[in-house]
């Protein structure tokens, strides 16, 4: 990828960052209406829901009896998913300069309901790979576009709706998007039980369809006008080294994720000896942690230093990697129970690197959030898409989860690197910023 192009995506949040902090600071600014604010929240809980669609359906997509992919074919599928949520992303608020920010988050759930309404039309070709395939492959394309352009605008408006409440509101966003992804697994536990595995699919195209339809009539204005000072931004571009440090990190950190949000299900399956129902209890409890996480983190972060958190939790994704690796057939409410632990060592990591970030790297402080998403897209793509290469070289799901162990363990070295160039003592701004970027 050119270092420019990735450099003007990058780029195009400091305008925004300008104009943001000087409405938070004290410009005019009319509050939200309480439909606008239930709206908002409304679609964090239906984004975390269409976000694990796709992956809480992995033992339909891989079983004889429907699609019967390979796991290379399966881990293919999301590799369109990386390449477009990378570029929408880096690039989202670019475009929100061109068309406003309202129509990008339209544009977002409008991505989202077709890949929804992709994967429903593929099940009904299930038996038939050559179509169902490209058409799960164009689903997962624009689930990408969905997330990349969704999920930053939801937390802009999260934070500009409520300036006098700035922490608590996005809290309260990202806590529901962590609720959904909650939700998807369980409820595709209970659908496949009644022969509906679908049913996930027609309850979420439900809730896009109606959240389109309400968010149009609605103003949804931003009050950021953010060409004029992206363009002065445009021209004094400059990426500190030690972005790259972050940027390493969010990539081992989406690795790390992926491995359990969309393996883990195949693991408790062939390997634990899973009823129906354990695989997606797996997944719920590995979300669930991971959600309940980032509240406790957050709660406690004047007691307990964040430093000290965020150097920590890698060594329980490190501990939780090899167990998952060990654990036997038979083991299937062990492996609940693992992928739980793996849940809350992933918790804090992404909103305290953000945080750290926006607290070191302040000439792009705007540009952090964006990527880091990014880069944590290609750790993803490097996940999702990599089990199967190394399955086909005769390397087991085992051993993969057992050498992912490796990849954490970077990761916790990584930590005291990137809290190395973080202040020690930080202001109470920056566990805001954590939550909010969760």
């Amino acid at each position: 990828m050119p270092g420019s192009w990735l450099g003007r995506g990058l780029v195009a949040g400091y305008g925004c960052a300008g104009d943001l902090g000087q409405l938070q600071g004290g410009a005019a600014w009319q509050m939200a209406t309480k439909a606008e604010t239930s709206v908002v929240n409304l679609a964090g809980l239906v984004q975390g829901i269409v976000l694990v669609t796709f992956p809480a359906a992995s033992t339909i997509f891989t079983s004889p009896r429907f699609y019967g992919l390979s796991d290379t074919q399966y881990g293919a599928m999301f590799v369109p998913t990386v390449l477009v949520a990378f570029v929408t992303s880096l690039l989202g608020a670019r475009l929100a300069e061109r068309i406003t920010t309202k129509r990008v988050y339209l544009a977002g759930l409008g991505c989202s309901l077709v890949a929804v309404g992709l994967l429903l039309v593929s099940a009904l070709v299930d038996s038939d790979q050559a179509v169902a395939y490209p058409l799960l492959l164009a689903g997962t394309t624009f689930g990408g576009a969905g997330f990349g352009l969704t999920v930053p605008v939801l937390n802009t408006y999260a934070a500009v709706f409520h300036p006098a409440g700035t922490d608590a509101a996005v809290l309260v966003l990202n806590a529901l998007v962590g609720l959904g992804t909650v939700l998807a697994p369980v409820f595709v536990a209970v659908l496949v039980r009644l022969g509906i595995w679908w049913g996930l699919a027609v309850l979420s195209a439900v809730l896009l369809t109606g959240l389109l339809a309400v968010s149009a009539r609605l103003p949804l204005r931003t009050g950021i006008t953010a060409a004029g000072d992206a363009r002065r931004g445009r021209q004094r571009l400059h990426i500190p080294r030690r972005f790259w440090v972050y940027a390493v990190f969010s990539v081992c950190y989406g690795i790390c994720e992926t491995m359990n949000g969309n393996w883990s299900q195949l693991e408790m399956t062939r390997r634990f000896g899973a009823s129906r129902a354990e695989p997606s209890l797996a997944l719920a409890a590995f979300w669930a942690m991971a959600t309940l996480g980032r509240v406790v983190f957050a709660a406690v972060g004047r007691w307990v230093p964040q430093r000290l958190t965020y150097r920590i939790l890698p060594f329980v994704l490190v501990v939780a990697f090899l167990l998952a690796g060990h654990l036997s057939r038979g083991d299937a409410a062990a492996g609940i129970a693992v992928f739980g632990l793996a849940g809350l060592g992933c918790s804090a990591l992404v909103p305290l690197t953000i945080s750290f970030g926006q607290e070191e790297l302040t000439a792009m402080s705007a540009a952090v959030a964006g990527g880091m998403v990014a880069f944590y897209q290609l750790g993803f793509g490097i996940a999702a898409f990599g089990v199967g290469p190394l399955e086909r070289a005769g390397i087991s799901l085992a051993e993969i989860f057992r050498g992912t162990a490796i990849v954490a363990a970077v990761l916790a070295g990584l930590s005291f690197l990137v809290v190395k160039g973080v202040p020690f003592a930080q202001p109470r701004r920056s566990r805001g910023d954590a939550a909010r970027r969760l």
